[in-house]
Formats: structure tokens, sequence, C-alpha cells
């Protein structure tokens, strides 16, 4: 006589949060093999901090005895880093899955579909903390200073991830693969010139750098820089303008997102 309960696996659905954990550590696994993801949030945000924080190419303004070009570029490509994984790689990614159908049939699945955005966010989390540990161990090694109150750089990263994944999850759930594809990339690299994130902002005329200065890479660096550089305490009108941003770009994602 066989007991009761000898052979596994046990038939049935696993608890919820270890399909989710499961699911996150795939996701992640999936990113990190990527060539082209691992250069568009590695690669090219570690380069861009090291080329110019150590060759004067870009004019970074005026900066306070006792600072350096990194102490103005380091809040930004930590910006840059948020961009390019909560926005670009992720609605690229989830552009293709959905192309392919694979949203589809992981929809169907006893994962729900909720959990599936909640895997692909923490995901997203796991990168951005690799993103930002490497460039602030480099940025330090540049000779960086930083100061300022750590939860509000937390806060600020936080609100920043919230507004570039709804943005990008609107985007790969509402236009094909290819167009996704294209434009992600089209508003990197318009928002890595125009945001504030190497090029300070006051560079622009007047006009519009009141416009950019409504963008979310914009609030997202210069409140990065305000806390990190200038030792503000809270930028609060940077912080409001990622939560609005946020909840936008999110119920927008929410509404108008198609897994087929």
């Amino acid at each position: 006589m066989t007991a009761t309960g000898t052979f596994a696996p046990k038939p049935g659905a696993a608890p919820l949060g270890r399909m989710i954990a499961a699911q996150t550590a795939l996701e992640t696994k999936m990113l990190l093999r990527n060539g082209e993801q691992l250069l568009l949030t590695i690669v090219i945000p570690t380069l861009l901090l090291v080329l110019f924080s150590t060759v004067d190419v870009v004019d970074v303004g005026e900066l306070a005895p006792g600072q350096d070009r990194v102490d103005f570029l380091a809040p930004g490509l930590l910006a840059l880093a948020v961009l390019s994984t909560a926005f670009t790689g992720q609605a690229i990614a989830t552009g293709f899955e959905r192309r392919y159908g694979v949203l589809k049939r992981l929809g169907a699945t006893p994962l729900p579909r909720w959990g599936l955005m909640l895997a692909k966010t923490g995901c997203v989390l796991i990168v951005e903390a690799l993103q930002i540990a490497l460039l602030t161990a480099i940025a330090f090694a540049l000779g960086w200073s930083p100061h300022g109150n750590p939860f509000a750089v937390v806060l600020l990263l936080v609100l920043g991830t919230a507004a570039f994944s709804g943005l990008g999850l609107l985007m790969a759930g509402t236009l094909r693969a290819e167009a996704t594809l294209a434009a992600a990339n089209l508003v990197f690299i318009l928002l890595l010139v125009c945001g504030g994130v190497i090029v300070p902002l006051d560079k622009f005329p007047a006009g519009i750098a009141a416009v950019l200065e409504l963008t979310p890479i914009a609030a997202l660096s210069d409140g990065l820089r305000d806390v990190l550089q200038h030792g503000t305490t809270m930028p609060w009108t940077d912080a409001g303008i990622l939560a609005i941003w946020s909840v936008v770009g999110l119920a927008a994602a929410a509404k108008f997102f198609r897994w087929e």
C-alpha cells in the first residue's frame, strides 16, 4: 500500500505569494540575460556617468565651492536609470510579450493578471536597485559627495518608478510591438537630451524650459539634484508632479491596457 500524500508535486495551484515570487524571479532573469536590455539599463547610464564626469564636453552650469561635475550628473543619471528600466525596457519587453501571445497565455494561468503586473513591478524594482547600487559606487569613485534626506530620495525614486511604469505599460498595452519599440527608444533619447539629465534646463529658452519642467524625467532629475546636490529637505513641487504622472499613467494603463 502507498501512503496518502507520498507522491509529489501535489496537484493544484501554488500559494499566491509563491507564484508571484517565482514570476518575479523569472522576469528578472530574462531581463538580465537580454543583451539589449542590459545595454539600455546598465551600460548606457554607466558610460554617460563616467564620460561626462571626466570630460568637460557639457556645460553643467555653476557649481558650489567644493563640488565637481559628478555632483550635478549623478542625480540625473539615477533618474535616467529609472527611466530606462521602468519605462523603456518594460514597455518594449511587455509589448513583444503581448504580440507573441505570452501575456494572453500567462493570463490564463492560476496567477491572476494583477499578480503578473505585480511581478513585473518587482522585477523593475530589483533591477533599479542593482542600477542604483552600481551608479552610486561609480559616482563615489569619481568623487561624488551627496548629502540630503534619504527618505526624500527614496520617495522620489518610488514616485518616478510608478510614473514611468504606468506610461510604459500604457504604451505597451495600446500600440503594436514595433511601434512601441520605436516610440519607447525615441522618448528615451528625447528625455535624455531635453529632460535635465545631463544638460541643465536653464540652458533652454524660458518657454521651453517651463514645459520641460513638467515632464516626469525633469521632475525626478531636478528633485534628486535638489536633495543630493543642494541639500533640500523635500522638493514638494517635483514630488507633486511625479505623483500626478503616477496617478494618470497607472489609471490610463489600467483602463486601456489590452492583453491581446
